[in-house]
């Protein structure tokens, strides 16, 4: 029996036939696509983390080599400065003998103008003391930042060890300054493991961390005092930490010590970092500790440090470190 083909039929078969092939190929190219915007974002990824990586190496070895240089400088200040405290020292015990022997014998006018001459010199070594005693923190400061930790590394609490040092430099504080008060909060992540670290070492961050806090927010607070504001200001200084897992990478710790204080300005960012960089007055700080810290963390503990902060909204201070060193 001959078999009859329904052009209508025929044309329906090429046409879903055609629309099929054509799906196909939609859903192919749309793989395609997904699959290389997946390859070209994990491209950008790996650039951007190379790129940090790369600006990190550079400001190693920036802050290497000025280690080097500010170890040099500081031995060759450190000893004439030596001489200079101690003869004013001397001088100021000489002065207080001058006072209580020789010029009780002049006559009351000549009595008169020896003391005010002595009062004179008693008041610039008391300045060469305070000034001196300023100049030998300094260069102590810069022979810790050029000096590598001898300390010994062991497995350490973390939580605990951040626990004990906000504490620390808050009841540091309170001791100079008995009218002023904080909040303290904390958030420990209690999947924590011990990790292998210099708990000394980073145990010196952690509390100029702390310090730096407690200054920021003691120093908003007064702001508000004096600006006799509306609404109520309460410091607070928080410290938290969190296990971090990411597929790929090793696990790492975070801890973030948060406060509520005055912020940085993103020109102080840029800076924060570097040393004797400092936005203290004269006679607060030195620049030294924020670098100090940067070393520690960085070179000595192979973790990283940055900052995260809003002008007049607080800052955050970041640490991750190694899980497993």
């Amino acid at each position: 029996m001959p078999i009859h083909y329904d052009p209508a039929k025929r044309d329906l078969y090429f046409f879903l036939s055609i629309m099929g092939q054509i799906i196909v190929l939609f859903f192919i190219t749309l793989a395609f696509n997904d699959e290389k915007n997946r390859a070209i974002n994990g491209l950008i990824q790996k650039n951007d983390e190379l790129v940090l990586v790369q600006n990190q190496l550079i400001q190693q070895e920036k802050m290497a080599g000025l280690g080097e240089l500010t170890a040099g400088i500081a031995h060759e200040i450190q000893n004439p400065l030596n001489f200079v405290n101690n003869f004013a020292d001397v001088s100021t015990e000489l002065v207080q003998e001058l006072k209580e022997g020789p010029l009780t014998k002049l006559s009351d006018a000549d009595r008169e103008y020896a003391d005010e001459i002595m009062n004179d010199l008693t008041q610039n070594l008391q300045k060469v003391v305070y000034h001196g005693k300023r100049a030998s923190g300094i260069v102590k400061s810069m022979l810790e930042h050029s000096r590598m930790s001898a300390g010994e590394w062991q497995l350490t609490n973390v939580n605990a060890l951040c626990d004990e040092y906000i504490r620390l430099a808050y009841h540091g504080l309170r001791a100079k300054d008995k009218l002023f008060n904080a909040t303290l909060k904390t958030d420990f992540d209690a999947r924590l493991p011990a990790v292998n670290m210099v708990p000394q070492d980073i145990g010196r961050v952690l509390l100029n961390l702390f310090n730096n806090a407690f200054y920021a927010v003691q120093k908003r607070q007064q702001r508000a005092t004096h600006a006799r504001n509306t609404f109520p200001y309460a410091p607070t200084v928080s410290v938290s930490t969190k296990y971090l897992t990411q597929k790929g990478m090793p696990d790492r710790i975070e801890i973030r010590v948060r406060d509520n204080g005055l912020g940085i300005s993103d020109a102080v960012k840029e800076k924060i970092f570097q040393p004797f960089f400092t936005t203290k007055p004269t006679g607060e700080g030195t620049g030294l500790g924020l670098s100090l810290s940067y070393d520690i963390v960085t070179k000595g503990h192979n973790g990283q440090i940055w900052v995260e902060s809003t002008e007049g909204q607080g800052a955050d201070f970041i640490i991750t470190l190694p899980a497993t060193n």
